[in-house]
């Protein structure tokens, strides 16, 4: 039941990052739900290979080269999602990664552990 919240919650996420900015596109909340799924495997499959080929570069920036690997995620999901998924250039994909993880780990700490904990 938890990761249905969780991906409910990064769907909104979603959502609210393509309000305010001009660069992500989202063609509405099921869009939004689709890629918050999508974006979920992505991180469960490829991510790992992403991060074990890259390990050198994120221990010589002390972590912050994740940010470019949950963007590279972001644009493959963005990739696989077509037209109702859209981010305008990894610039906006990392600005998206940044936001998405702060945003993310708020409402996380406010919505789902809560009601996981019961």
């Amino acid at each position: 039941m938890s990761w249905l919240i969780q991906l409910v919650v990064n769907a909104i996420v979603l959502l609210i990052i393509a309000h305010f900015f001009n660069g992500v596109h989202v063609a509405g909340f099921g869009a939004a739900l689709m890629a918050s799924f999508i974006l979920a495997v992505v991180n469960v499959i490829v991510k790992p290979i992403l991060v074990i080929f890259t390990l050198p570069i994120t221990i010589l920036t002390l972590g912050l080269f994740m940010f470019v690997i949950n963007a590279i995620t972001l644009m493959l999901t963005s990739a696989i999602m077509g037209s109702s998924f859209v981010i305008d250039g990894f610039g906006m994909a990392i600005v998206a990664a940044v936001i998405f993880a702060l945003l993310s780990a708020i409402i996380h700490s406010f919505v789902v552990d809560p009601v996981t904990k019961r």
